[in-house]
């Protein structure tokens, strides 16, 4: 092994994996051109080297850019098309305006973050979407830039911000009990296609999910019910994804009097094609989202759904960061967990007799 004398250069990288430079060069900005295998092999000895590619980002040795950068793995189109990534970039906005600092949105180009990396000139970034098993953040992590994650489990030196996503579904799944049904099925969040994913490790997005159904079958357990998993469906977490989910549900058989769905959109989603299949919400299904987006007191019905703090959760994150920036010794960051609680409308009711 290269010993760690200063910073690692590419050719150390590339001697040690016993590979050239090139392949070093796409493990990390083109990682489809190589075998998975080989692709990870190459990361992990970079890791070992202390190795990271060269970014474009603001470093404590450099003149303050006065910009804080916004990572998402999706498209920016697709992205800033779902009402919960817009309201979070509201609340990030409104504290970086106020402290005189830009924003620039990076999202995948040409289908990978990192290569969006290297167009970066910033301060700090707030990483929504993403955790430390993506390579973009392990880049940034070498890198000593100040980073929070949101909705991720972070390293100990970068803050983190969450929901407390475990007890709003297990909220959602209790009331739905308590309205005495028994035939339940849960429309989940897919993650995104990702290039850059390290192997074998799992993203925010994953962890949401789980945390999610977890929160939803441990107040089913309460009321003596276990969930199946067939009855656990995923989609992407947009209106047609909803409708997919629940239509592979319903052609699978599945009869539902109760649906926890992981989104509002997704949940608006299901009660257009549970509609489409001759049932009446909540007479026949009775449907929980999450999030408690504008769209859930304006659908029809009204949707019960479990309210996270979103807009709160982009101005905490920003906070963070701010003072991170500020104080770049700061040596164990904030990791905070917000709130949630359970919103009823009249997307839910007792089951038919």
């Amino acid at each position: 092994m290269v010993a760690r004398t200063g910073r690692a250069h590419i050719a150390d990288v590339a001697r040690e994996a016993g590979v050239s430079k090139t392949a070093v060069s796409f493990a990390f900005n083109s990682p489809e051109r190589l075998n998975p295998n080989t692709a990870a092999r190459i990361r992990s000895v970079a890791a070992g080297l202390g190795y990271s590619p060269r970014l474009g980002i603001g470093t404590s040795t450099q003149k303050s850019t006065m910009t804080v950068g916004l990572l998402t793995p999706q498209a920016l189109s697709v992205a800033l098309a779902n009402p919960f990534f817009s309201t979070l970039c509201a609340g990030v906005a409104a504290v970086t305006d106020q402290a005189g600092y830009g924003l620039l949105f990076l999202s995948p180009l040409h289908g990978s973050l990192v290569r969006a990396l290297a167009q970066a000139t910033v301060d700090g970034f707030v990483a929504v979407g993403l955790s430390e098993s993506h390579l973009e953040v392990e880049q940034i992590r070498h890198a000593g830039v100040p980073m929070v994650l949101v909705d991720g489990d972070a390293f100990p030196e970068h803050g983190s911000v969450e929901s407390n996503d475990e007890v709003g579904a297990r909220a959602a799944a209790r009331h739905l009990v308590g309205l005495g049904h028994r035939e339940f099925a849960v429309v989940g969040i897919e993650p995104p296609s990702m290039p850059d994913l390290v192997e074998f490790s799992s993203g925010p997005t994953e962890l949401v999910a789980a945390r999610r159904l977890t929160g939803y079958r441990q107040g089913l357990e309460l009321g003596g019910i276990q969930l199946a998993d067939e009855r656990v469906v995923v989609g992407p977490a947009t209106f047609g994804g909803g409708v997919a989910s629940f239509r592979r549900l319903w052609d699978d058989g599945v009869r539902p009097t109760a649906l926890l769905a992981m989104s509002d959109v997704m949940a608006v989603g299901a009660i257009w094609a549970a509609r489409g299949a001759g049932l009446r919400v909540p007479e026949d299904l009775s449907v929980v989202g999450f999030d408690d987006l504008e769209i859930a007191s304006h659908s029809n019905p009204p949707l019960t759904t479990v309210h996270q703090p979103i807009r709160r959760k982009g101005e905490e994150s920003a906070r963070l960061l701010m003072r991170m920036i500020a104080n770049p010794d700061l040596e164990r960051p904030e990791h905070k967990i917000l709130e949630t609680r359970l919103i009823i409308r009249a997307s839910t009711g007792p089951v038919r007799p």
